[in-house]
């Protein structure tokens, strides 16, 4: 498994990190087998996996067994394991309650926390070893605040975007992820930084990608914003189902080769 230590060299030798977003152990274990760097257990499994329509329903029970399904399926690979909606910003007592559970509970290598307030659990996460990934630019959990668009579009919002990506490092984020913002923005803050940034929906000057493992497959998916590249097409599971729907209404499934076949009865008194 990489360490921490390992993404601060790769930025400073220019060499791009891979990151996918995935929930379960299939598919974490696809994105080791593949080589992906940094698996990001997202709490976009609301909409993903759990069909919501938005990551607020999504729960630290939630977040806990998908990564943990994740880490079973990806054992070698560096784990990022999102804070869901509600576990952030009720207190300081009890957002660090909450960080340790799901720290422990999941054996994740870090913790990914939404927005420019929680500077403050940063530096209390990173106080008691708890390495802390930052995402600023579109947070899905402010979705009712901010809107689904692209951010700090104006000169005052980059320029506060600037400031607060400076101060997460500050208060020791060890990674920080920029989504939806100019890609002018986006390579300003990373070259402005010494921690990885990776980039979604950000241009290519960032220090890394992540894309969804269900968009990046076009798997399930109705809509795709326009970031989004599909390497795959999994939408044709559509046409197989339908096809074992029919064999098995027709008893075509299951034939010889699919039965274990034993005269078994010829042994029974019947």
């Amino acid at each position: 498994m990489k360490p921490l230590n390992h993404f601060i060299e790769m930025k400073k030798n220019g060499e791009k990190i891979s990151m996918l977003t995935a929930y379960d152990y299939p598919s974490a274990k696809q994105a080791e087998q593949a080589g992906i760097e940094i698996i990001l257990v997202g709490d976009s499994l609301g909409m993903t996996v759990l069909g919501y329509d938005s990551t607020v329903g999504v729960t630290i029970d939630d977040m806990k067994h998908h990564a943990c399904a994740a880490r079973r399926g990806a054992k070698d690979t560096f784990i990022v394991v999102d804070m869901p909606f509600g576990t952030v910003g009720v207190d300081d007592k009890t957002d660090m309650q909450h960080a340790i559970e799901l720290y422990r509970d999941t054996r994740a290598n870090a913790l990914k926390i939404e927005g420019a307030h929680i500077t403050p659990l940063v530096r209390k996460c990173t106080q008691i070893g708890i390495p802390v990934v930052a995402h600023l630019g579109l947070t899905p959990q402010s979705f009712g605040i901010t809107g689904y668009k692209l951010q700090a579009t104006s000169k005052e919002a980059a320029e506060k975007l600037i400031k607060d990506a400076k101060l997460m490092e500050q208060s020791g984020a060890v990674m920080l992820v920029l989504e939806a913002i100019p890609s002018d923005l986006a390579a300003a803050i990373t070259k402005s930084l010494s921690i990885p940034v990776i980039g979604i929906g950000a241009g290519s000057e960032t220090d890394g990608q992540v894309l969804v493992y269900h968009d990046v497959l076009n798997y399930g998916v109705d809509q795709k914003p326009k970031f989004v590249k599909c390497y795959g097409d999994f939408s044709g599971g559509v046409d197989a189902l339908k096809t074992y729907h029919e064999e098995v209404k027709t008893g075509v499934f299951p034939s010889l080769e699919f039965t274990y076949k034993k005269q078994i009865m010829d042994e029974i008194d019947t």
